[in-house]
């Protein structure tokens, strides 16, 4: 039986709620925009690119777990848009960024996806050492740790970001 799974999945399916509000009343035209209260562009993440860069996540979360990426998997060309580092850039064209659509169904897909080989995985593979190395295993000495931060603190922290934007967007609280 598994314990550690379902305690580390929970957190990430509140995750998923709350991304779900913060997207309620963001239009496609809006979504991969910078926002510009009294006309000063806010150099923030956007939603497109807080979604696109969460996506990269789930593949790592299943491979951790010795699972094949199936629905987490990602198209080519994400990780040179989205990783970590990169910088955010308004898209008033929607020529940078894939669309709304796309990158909304890769962010719950992927995450679903991982939630649910999270939530089945047997206890044992979570208290194995992470593979990560560097400052990640330093940080996360085990694949439960790390698959914990990745499945709460790290999305809701980049969600903080969108919850941000929709404000100076003009847009109401979550």
């Amino acid at each position: 039986m598994n314990h550690i799974g379902p305690i580390l999945a929970a957190p990430g399916e509140l995750s998923l709620m709350y991304a779900e509000r913060l997207l309620t009343g963001v239009s496609a035209k809006q979504f991969a925009r910078l926002a510009q209260p009294g006309g000063v562009v806010v150099r923030s993440n956007h939603a497109a690119f807080v979604l696109g860069h969460l996506a990269l996540y789930p593949p790592r979360i299943v491979a951790n777990l010795n699972r094949p990426a199936g629905n987490a998997a990602y198209p080519a060309g994400y990780e040179a848009l989205f990783r970590a580092g990169t910088e955010c850039r308004d898209d008033p064209d929607g020529t940078i960024y894939p669309s709304m659509d796309e990158l909304t169904s890769r962010f719950f897909d992927g995450y679903r996806t991982a939630i649910r080989a999270v939530r089945e995985a047997p206890d044992d593979v979570f208290l194995a050492p992470n593979p990560a190395e560097g400052r990640m295993r330093e940080l996360f000495p085990t694949i439960g740790a790390a698959l914990n931060f990745y499945l709460s603190g790290h999305v809701q922290n980049h969600l903080g970001q969108i919850s941000a934007w929709r404000r100076a967007m003009g847009m109401p609280a979550a």
